[in-house]
């Protein structure tokens, strides 16, 4: 083929179900339905861990974390596996990011020839608290997740809105003449606090919006797993209908915003020297519950959470097109090297994943299966979830019930189809695909074992209690606030 430039716009906490082209009632996302329609939309298309250090290793690697093993938001991505930027730059193309890596540091060697405001973990450790998974502590900063919710700017608002000018800026100062390109556009919205700009705020009033789906209490998961995950991360306790009215109105308010951001680099685009030679993917590390089954955040196998947005647009991709095909995160570093029509090297023959223009171009493969992973916070055990078909297996370590669900006949996971014994030969297979990618006791194990090194590394259980829960990495130039 020959070589495009590749854009890649990334979010972050981006429900799948929360834009216009999905069909969301109240979403309003112009710019990416546009997006959809001149090219192709991944119907199902997922993170492989929900929760944003490991899926931006993930990402960068291509690799499957049961692998390379950035288990949680303490295990930021340091350039000792090769990343996609790395085989840009080796392959005489530029590899830039601007906005939120969420890695280890400015100065690891994660692959970029040019980083822009970038946003990385907190001290270059990050969340600590997070590898406590023996007795799960109660996290204190909960709290502010229901605390300020409503109208108005934040730091991560006015992040977003320099990192959308950044990148325009780069894209109509870069001359035709310049080294191919693939530019890592990667905003926060509509990651928490839930707090939109007054502006998007206003488009959706808080009486209008749904009520957020199974959040009755006889309708949340009573699995053991998702049971200590809510005591643990205790989000709901602090919310009431007014709350959970404005969080609502925040969050489509944060989607509409992120949507006008993406707005403003596409259109720079268009204008530029590159808009009939390069490749779009917009994409987000993970979903969010925003209160569905009494949950908020990320971490979860369900849909909401595990389940993440996926467009493609370029010259030679379809226009108009829905792809049935499972895909996930794994398969955005085949793509850059497709894209940018890089030389393939031997190592590559294990990647799991596949190039995005090779997929959005093929009829659909219904059957082929993705794997996602959590190891992290609020997790007593190791989860593991397939997606193949009609149907999501979720294994969990150390004896935990495994849960199947039919995602055609149950789009939003109500009926646990493990219990019934007609499924035993489903699950059985299911259980098999697993073990052809990974040992899920022996991850879990490793992971755990890792997680365990590190907490006695950082001074012990009671120290990193003492250190406390910052709730979010703070926007360059601000200071995590501890509690």
């Amino acid at each position: 083929m020959n070589s495009q430039n590749l854009l890649i716009l990334l979010s972050d906490e981006h429900n799948k179900r929360m834009l216009g082209v999905s069909g969301h009632s109240h979403v309003k996302t112009p710019n990416l339905d546009k997006l959809a329609s001149e090219g192709t939309f991944f119907e199902n298309a997922y993170c492989n861990s929900p929760i944003c250090v490991p899926s931006r290793a993930i990402l960068a690697t291509g690799r499957y974390n049961a692998e390379i093993g950035y288990w949680d938001n303490a295990d930021p991505y340091d350039g000792k596996i090769p990343s996609w930027g790395h085989r840009a730059v080796e392959g005489n193309c530029d590899a830039v990011s601007i906005g939120k890596l969420h890695f280890l540091d400015d100065q690891a060697p994660t692959g970029f020839s040019q980083q822009i405001n970038p946003l990385n973990v907190v001290g270059g450790v990050g969340d600590l608290l997070g590898l406590i998974r023996q007795e799960l502590p109660v996290r204190k900063g909960a709290a502010n997740m229901a605390k300020d919710v409503g109208s108005g700017e934040t730091t991560y608002s006015n992040y977003d809105k320099q990192i959308a000018q950044d990148a325009k800026n780069w894209i109509l100062n870069r001359k035709s003449s310049d080294k191919p390109w693939v530019l890592f556009v990667s905003f926060v919205c509509p990651h928490f606090p839930l707090i939109a700009p007054e502006e998007f705020y206003n488009m959706y009033p808080e009486n209008d919006v749904p009520w957020p789906l199974l959040y009755d209490d006889n309708k949340r998961s009573d699995h053991p797993y998702y049971l200590a995950m809510r005591n643990c991360m205790n989000y709901d306790d602090y919310f009431n209908e007014e709350k959970v009215r404005k969080a609502t109105a925040a969050y489509f308010g944060l989607c509409s915003f992120l949507d006008h951001n993406i707005g403003t680099v596409l259109s720079s685009l268009e204008k530029s020297d590159f808009a009939g030679n390069t490749n779009i993917i917009y994409t987000s590390d993970h979903g969010d519950a925003l209160g569905m089954r009494g949950m908020w955040g990320k971490s979860t196998m369900f849909e909401e959470s595990a389940g993440i947005p996926m467009i493609l647009k370029g010259p030679n991709i379809p226009k108009s097109k829905n792809v049935k095909t499972p895909v996930s995160l794994v398969d955005i570093f085949p793509t850059v090297v497709d894209s940018l029509d890089l030389n393939k090297k031997s190592e590559d023959n294990d990647l799991p994943g596949s190039s995005l223009l090779q997929i959005a171009s093929e009829n659909d493969n219904y059957q082929r299966i993705v794997l996602s992973e959590y190891h992290a916070a609020a997790s007593p055990v190791g989860a593991f979830m397939l997606r193949k078909g009609k149907y999501k297996y979720v294994y969990f370590a150390e004896g935990y019930d495994p849960q199947l669900f039919n995602l055609e006949e149950d789009p939003y996971e109500e009926i646990d189809l493990a219990i019934n014994d007609d499924f035993k030969n489903i699950l059985e297979s299911f259980y098999s695909s697993l073990l052809e990618i990974c040992n899920p006791e022996e991850v879990n194990k490793r992971a755990k074992r890792e997680q365990n090194e590190k907490i006695l590394k950082h001074g012990g259980i009671e120290a990193i209690k003492g250190r406390g829960d910052f709730g979010y990495s703070p926007a360059p130039g601000q200071k995590a606030e501890f509690d």
